[in-house]
């Protein structure tokens, strides 16, 4: 297999494990029957991948002052670690649900984190006027949550030399197709899901990061 077809098989691989939560997100609001306008999706899918990008070239930038085995051991270090989170992320959103008095304390004004963290534990309060409609400014604090893998993927990813350009427009893509996918099978399931893909994406970054080893 040529560098070329390894680079956009590693990309298509990477975006498709941090679009597996928009999915799973998208499928609960589908079967409460709260629709997602397309701003909202363009919305969603422009952040993640805007932050992912942003830590890519982050990581790009740095890059170069590394040595190759050190570059090398960050990509599968960060990879493996957020895989490795990824595989609990059942465990720790149930934390956070059951802690809703503890995150009172924690705030920050300018990114509403406290409002960040419950929509991360569960995407359904981003809805927070229970319109059955995913509004813009509901779908931006909803899109943050879900950016926050990104950010650490991207930064570990950008140390293997990932191209950026690549790796966002795969993002935007499987972003909207993930969200437009999840929304439509939730509404045909017709009933409240609490469907996880947490691990799915926890086993596909593991896989990345051993790769990177090889």
């Amino acid at each position: 297999m040529s560098t070329i077809s390894v680079s956009i098989f590693e990309a298509l691989l990477l975006t498709l494990a941090l679009s597996t939560d928009a999915f799973a997100a998208s499928l609960g609001y589908g079967a409460d029957h709260i629709r997602i306008p397309p701003v909202s999706v363009g919305l969603i899918s422009g952040i993640c991948s805007l932050m992912l990008g942003v830590s890519l070239l982050v990581g790009t930038v740095i890059r170069p002052y590394l040595p190759d085995w050190m570059a090398k051991w960050l990509c599968f270090s960060i990879l493996f670690l957020l895989g490795v989170i990824k595989l609990f992320d059942i465990t720790i959103k149930s934390y956070l649900k059951k802690r809703k008095q503890l995150r009172k304390h924690f705030s920050f004004s300018a990114l509403h984190l406290n409002f960040i963290l419950s929509v991360y534990a569960n995407p359904q309060e981003a809805d927070r006027d229970a319109s059955r409609t995913l509004a813009p400014i509901e779908a931006i604090p909803l899109a943050f949550a879900m950016s926050l893998d990104g950010l650490a993927v991207g930064f570990g990813a950008a140390f293997d030399g990932m191209h950026i350009w690549m790796v966002i427009s795969a993002s935007l893509l499987f972003g909207v197709l993930a969200i437009l996918s999840g929304s439509a099978l939730g509404n045909r399931l017709a009933q409240k899901t609490s469907f996880d893909l947490s691990w799915l994406s926890g086993v596909i970054l593991i896989f990345l990061s051993v790769s990177k080893l090889f």
